[in-house]
């Protein structure tokens, strides 16, 4: 059977063949370990494009990102433009914090190592998933990432409070992200939305890199790094994220994702060479401990 998907005009296309293949492909993974490869996909990408700030800055790095990410997302599923009232202000909104997300995390990224800059940018998930709770466990795992804050405050030694302070609005953008894509998930359908609010996210992102690099965006290399940058930071982890989704529960989708700060930390390690001293090492643990903890406490139909 063909798969198919609904243009812009009501007609029914026939879906690539290609790209049926690849749904095929991605199906037959098993659900834990396309979160893990989503993972590694994406802190692998992370520290990819912070080789890439020294001639691209990091502006110019997220919106060749954010481009390339969109225009494949685009290509893809050539998405519905009839959204209704409803659906567009969820879209333009899930967009633009994306792109704000995008913009604070590699701005971070440039000023502390990547492990630490994604731990701190966590915190916005786990406010998210405490949010609300009575719960004095779930106390407990509060108290416990807010230690993690205070042993990073304790060995920031040189690093760099405004690259920290970025990684924290990072965080709350990733906070607004989910619940956004809660809402967007809802309105549109397979990765039609997503597909527009990257395009969103592109055009918040774009005027910065412009102004940032200029025309140096525009060399031949850069433009083929800022393209692996975007598959496997964007295009590759929401794919595989999606279609994990789909097959496990949302809690245990949680826990695996609470493993995101120490694969980042590994591959700082692995690919920049970036050093944490073992406080900032327990500080980590604290916050992936914390997201463990609040997402196995939270309640088993979410």
């Amino acid at each position: 059977m063909v798969s198919v998907h609904v243009d812009e005009l009501g007609g029914r296309l026939p879906r690539p063949r290609a790209i049926a293949a690849a749904g095929r492909a991605l199906g037959a993974i098993p659900p834990p370990l396309q979160v893990l490869v989503g993972i590694v996909s994406v802190q692998v990408g992370a520290s990819l494009a912070k080789q890439l700030f020294t001639v691209a800055g990091a502006a110019g790095t997220v919106t060749l990102r954010l481009f390339f990410a969109a225009l494949v997302l685009l290509l893809i599923w050539r998405p519905a433009l009839r959204l209704g009232r409803q659906g567009w202000p969820v879209v333009i909104a899930y967009g633009a914090v994306l792109g704000l997300m995008n913009l604070f995390f590699y701005q971070a990224l440039a000023r502390i190592p990547q492990g630490l800059a994604v731990t701190i940018e966590f915190l916005g998930p786990l406010v998210v998933a405490l949010a609300g709770s009575r719960k004095l466990l779930d106390g407990l795992w509060a108290l416990l990432a807010a230690g993690g804050v205070v042993l990073l405050t304790e060995s920031r030694g040189d690093l760099s409070l405004v690259g920290m302070l970025f990684a924290l609005c990072a965080g709350a953008c990733w906070g607004g992200y989910i619940l956004l894509g809660a809402a967007l998930g809802s309105r549109t359908s397979e990765g039609n939305g997503l597909a527009l609010g990257m395009a969103v996210a592109a055009m918040i992102a774009m005027p910065v890199g412009i102004v940032e690099t200029g025309t140096g965006l525009l060399s031949p290399w850069i433009l083929l790094v800022g393209l692996a940058v975007a598959l496997l930071s964007s295009v590759i982890p929401y794919s595989l994220e999606l279609e994990a989704l789909r097959k496990i529960p949302p809690r245990v989708f949680g826990i695996l994702m609470s493993l995101e700060p120490a694969v980042a930390a590994l591959a700082g390690l692995l690919v920049l060479g970036e050093q944490l001293r073992p406080l900032q090492w327990l500080a980590l643990c604290c916050v992936v401990a914390a997201s463990i903890g609040a997402t196995r406490s939270a309640p088993r139909d979410v």
